[in-house]
């Protein structure tokens, strides 16, 4: 199945693993490679050192192409993007808008830039700056999200640009992707359906914590950092809605200074993170300081397996997945099922 994207990433099938954070590492993101699809290592997570180590070892499992995300705010973007043309990664992709200059540096290098946006106009502006590609993301989709689905936002995003546009948001099957491509896209992105798949390193208690989802399982909330973040209902998330400013505060000091630790980032650099996910908002401290350490609370659910202290990001698609397939399983069953339902809809015709 022959697409913009595939001739862009250089893949077999126009199905991208998303970069999510203390899940998309080495394992699942060479296995998504093995199968022909495009998969991404989620970097936001890892210091220089572990990225480097981790595109070290993602290459020694494959020879398939495959990208990192980057956070184009991050203090080292720059020494990140060196690395990548070094290691020659075949995709950058960037949760945040990045900077003309940092598109520039990496197209000519000859990486494929891919943005992942939330609005028309998002895509009109880095489209301006020289991405190859944007990863669209409707508000059904895991983790920080937009309130518009993924059924109006597309075909908006496909009118602004002339590139390539993947979808996000809402998928996990054949019929996906067949929709997705009648629509004009290129493509889809997946970040729960590959997270609940074997080569996935999320601890099986909170994969299944996962499965045992019906569709309203999931909320969006602006606790965790400020920001619409779609998640997991849990006891956790409970508290935190509830949860008064000192409280929520203290909570959120005692997590930032486990990420400080772990990451080796001073106070001031985390505030000054925080600070910038604001994005004109009216926050609180105490959510500022959670927007520096949010990634803290993902770790615990995500690596360390506590649901019960853990913030677990998740897509509404969660409450119809019901099995932990291969990577390739589950990318030659999408394809194989896409090609069906373009079948029938020729016999419709």
């Amino acid at each position: 199945m022959r697409t913009a994207l595939t001739d862009l990433a250089g893949v077999r099938h126009p199905v991208v693993q998303t970069g999510m954070g203390w899940v998309a590492g080495p394992r699942l993101v060479s296995a998504t490679a093995e199968a022909g699809g495009l998969g991404i290592l989620a970097s936001a997570t890892m210091t220089y050192p572990e990225l480097e180590a981790a595109v070290k070892e993602t290459r020694s499992r494959t020879t398939a192409p495959f990208g990192v995300n980057l956070r184009a705010d991050a203090h080292d973007a720059s020494e990140r993007i060196d690395l990548l043309i070094r290691e020659r990664v075949r995709v950058a992709s960037f949760a945040l808008a990045p900077k003309p200059d940092m598109i520039a540096k990496l197209h000519d290098a000859g990486v494929v830039v891919i943005p992942s946006v939330g609005a028309a106009r998002h895509a009109e502006k880095v489209a301006k700056w020289g991405a190859h590609a944007v990863i669209v993301q409707g508000g059904e989709g895991g983790g920080h999200t937009g309130g518009v689905a993924t059924t109006l936002l597309l075909p908006s995003v496909l009118d602004a640009v002339d590139i390539p546009v993947v979808a996000a948001g809402g998928f996990f099957d054949g019929r996906g992707l067949a929709a997705a491509l009648a629509y004009g896209a290129a493509g889809i992105a997946m970040g729960t359906r590959f997270l609940l798949t074997r080569e996935s390193t999320v601890p099986d208690a909170v994969k299944q914590a996962y499965l045992r989802r019906d569709l309203n399982g999931t909320v969006v909330t602006t606790r965790v950092d400020g920001l619409p973040h779609r998640v997991l209902r849990s006891g956790l998330v409970e508290r935190l809605e509830r949860s008064g400013r000192i409280s929520g505060l203290a909570r959120a000091v005692a997590n930032a200074a486990r990420f400080r630790r772990h990451t080796g980032l001073s106070w001031r650099a985390m505030i000054r993170e925080g600070l910038a996910l604001r994005h004109g908002r009216d926050l609180t401290w105490s959510q500022v300081v959670m927007a520096a350490n949010t990634p803290m609370l993902l770790k615990a659910g995500l690596v360390e397996g506590r649901t019960d202290a853990g913030v677990l990001a998740s897509g509404q698609v969660a409450g119809l997945l019901g099995d932990l397939p291969t990577c390739a399983d589950l990318i030659e069953g999408i394809v194989r099922d896409a090609e069906a339902a373009i079948d029938r809809l020729r016999a419709v015709r």
